[in-house]
C-alpha cells in the first residue's frame, strides 16, 4: 500500500487505527497493573494477597476489556464489508 493511499485512508476515517493503538494501551494496562501488584507485595499485610490478585488477574482483566473494544470494530468492518457488497 503506498502511503498517499494510506494517508487518504486514514484521514476519510476509511482505515481504522484504533486497533493498533488497543494492542499498545494492553501492554501499558498489564505493565501498570503488575507494577501496581508488585508495589501491594512490598507493602505487606493484607495487601500482600491483594497484590497476587492484581498480578494475576489485572493482565487477564485488561485482555477482556481490550478484547472487547476489538470485537466492536470487527464488528464495524464487518457490517462495512456486508454493506459494501449490497451496493454491488
Amino acid at each position: 500500500m503506498s502511503d498517499e493511499n494510506f494517508f487518504n485512508k486514514l484521514l476519510n476515517f476509511d482505515s481504522m487505527i484504533t486497533p493498533t493503538i488497543i494492542k499498545i494501551l494492553y501492554y501499558l494496562m498489564v505493565v501498570a497493573v503488575v507494577i501496581m501488584g508488585i508495589m501491594m507485595l512490598f507493602q505487606g499485610g493484607p495487601f500482600t494477597f491483594m497484590g497476587l490478585l492484581y498480578i494475576v488477574l489485572g493482565p487477564l482483566a485488561a485482555r477482556i476489556w481490550c478484547e472487547l473494544v476489538i470485537v466492536m470494530f470487527k464488528v464495524y468492518e464487518n457490517l462495512k464489508e456486508i454493506n459494501e457488497r449490497g451496493r454491488m
